[in-house]
């Protein structure tokens, strides 16, 4: 079990840039995948970008370009780095992370362990 919190969400600009932290509270190593969703109003949760142990990246193409992810495992911290965000980024942001996912990208719903969420607000 671990606990993840995230952190960073606020509201922002049409074109500006955020940066989303998630803590963990334990050591983050072995076989895993850590990953960043969202859930914006009225629509179901969606990948956003995705961080193994090898650091291979995943992006999803609506953000591949605009979002970068990265990790400090020294510090057990995954990064967010959002710029010119858009009021389509308006969104609950969530953090989730999956031991040994099988060669899967993204943590499984019901096999991962998943943050509260910090909330983005994007106004044009």
């Amino acid at each position: 079990w671990v606990q993840l919190v995230e952190s960073g969400g606020r509201s922002v600009q049409s074109g500006g840039s955020l940066t989303l932290d998630c803590a963990a509270g334990s050591k983050i190593d072995r076989t895993y995948t850590w990953a960043w969703f969202r859930q914006r109003p009225g629509k179901e949760r969606e990948g956003i970008a995705a961080i193994d142990n090898d650091d291979k990246t995943t992006y999803s193409e609506f953000v591949k370009g605009r979002f970068t992810i990265s990790q400090d495992t020294s510090k057990n911290v995954l990064t967010l780095q959002m710029r010119d965000l858009q009021p389509d980024d308006t969104a609950t942001y969530s953090c989730a992370i999956e031991w040994y996912p099988g060669g899967r990208p993204w943590p499984a719903r019901d096999l991962g362990y998943w943050g509260r969420g910090t909330h983005v607000t994007v106004s044009s």
